[in-house]
């Protein structure tokens, strides 16, 4: 499987994690939960990024500094990372992000475990886990993480956003709670690092969706659905388009392409079969059907490599299908179970 993390000249890769190799057997292995210094040492990620002008060079050999065009480059290998910024385009260092998890939580609780470069390192993310769990039943636990990215070449803002886990089978649980969301994004203007430092407010939209989550969750584990709904809550959720929607909503399944087909088969076979949709928690319930398609993206589909599925889970197709997924759930349980379709 290929990757995209960033070695340097003597093949180290940019990457650290805690206990296991979460990227193709790349990196730094510890043992420990590290500081957000060790952190930074341990991905690779104690570099600089330095903000410069664009030099024209005109045909007589003169040269004219631009005041309109930047680029980025790290101070460690003088590499490139982004080109023809604008002159609003701030730099949020590396430390400054992990200061930005320091202070969240005032440096204590929070455990670093996953973070790295990608590219060159005009890409770096980082996972942080926070204290407690959502206990689902007796013993189903979800983990409770926040994740950031930022970009050194201008494509993206700065983004943070609440991520719960089921632990049982590392399942990143998708949600959209009404008007509330799980992410922070901030732009890399003048203001960048200030609003880096407000940006606390994830702690509160973290401990505010922490606790609605546990009662819809716990709340869903109670609801019995059949395995007829679970396959048309997985069919709708999985619809990419309204058209594909359509079909489902009116038995059209004839008309529906193969594709789509095996994609709803491996979501539901992972649904019926699969040892962690076998808890009391998950089993013929509308809980463990919401899991059916959260889950297909995390242990099922297969990714040409991890950053694709990182970005499927975090920003993309994983993501809005899971949110559909919890959407379309949450009409079932409101409407006493038999409704899933959205207005």
């Amino acid at each position: 499987m290929a990757h995209n993390i960033f070695k340097d000249e003597n093949g180290k890769a940019a990457f650290f994690s805690v206990k296991q190799k979460a990227w193709h057997g790349l990196g730094t292995i510890v043992e420990d939960y590290p500081s957000s210094s060790e952190a930074l040492e341990f991905a690779g990620l104690d570099f600089d990024v330095i903000k410069a002008p664009n030099i024209h060079r005109l045909p007589n050999g003169n040269e004219i500094v631009s005041d309109a065009s930047f680029f980025t480059y790290r101070d460690d290998n003088n590499a490139v990372l982004g080109d023809k910024l604008g002159p609003g385009y701030n730099v949020v260092q590396n430390r400054d992000a992990f200061t930005f998890f320091d202070s969240i939580v005032g440096g204590e609780g929070i455990m670093y475990e996953t973070a790295g470069a990608l590219g060159k390192g005009e890409k770096i993310f980082i996972t942080a886990k926070l204290p407690n769990y959502i206990k689902v039943g007796k013993d189903d636990l979800i983990e409770k993480y926040i994740f950031l990215t930022t970009h050194h070449d201008g494509s993206g803002s700065i983004t943070a956003a609440f991520t719960p886990v089921r632990i049982v089978c590392a399942n990143t649980l998708a949600m959209a709670m009404g008007n509330m969301s799980n992410v922070v994004r901030i732009r890399h203007t003048k203001s960048a690092k200030d609003r880096l430092k407000e940006a606390h407010k994830i702690m509160g939209i973290t401990n505010k969706l922490s606790d609605n989550l546990n009662e819809i969750f716990n709340s869903w584990a109670k609801i019995k659905i059949s395995d007829k709904n679970v396959q048309r809550l997985i069919q709708e959720a999985m619809a990419p388009s309204k058209e594909v929607l359509d079909m489902v909503k009116f038995g059209n399944d004839t008309d529906l392409s193969t594709a789509f087909n095996n994609i709803c088969e491996d979501a539901y076979e992972y649904a019926m079969a699969d040892e962690t949709q076998q808890t009391d928690t998950t089993k013929g319930t509308l809980f463990g059907a919401y899991n059916a398609v959260t889950g297909y993206f995390q242990n099922v589909k297969n990714f040409k490599t991890g950053e694709d599925k990182l970005n499927s889970i975090m920003y993309g197709t994983g993501l809005q299908r899971g949110q559909t997924a919890f959407r379309l759930c949450d009409n079932y349980a409101k409407n006493g179970g038999g409704i899933f379709t959205l207005n």
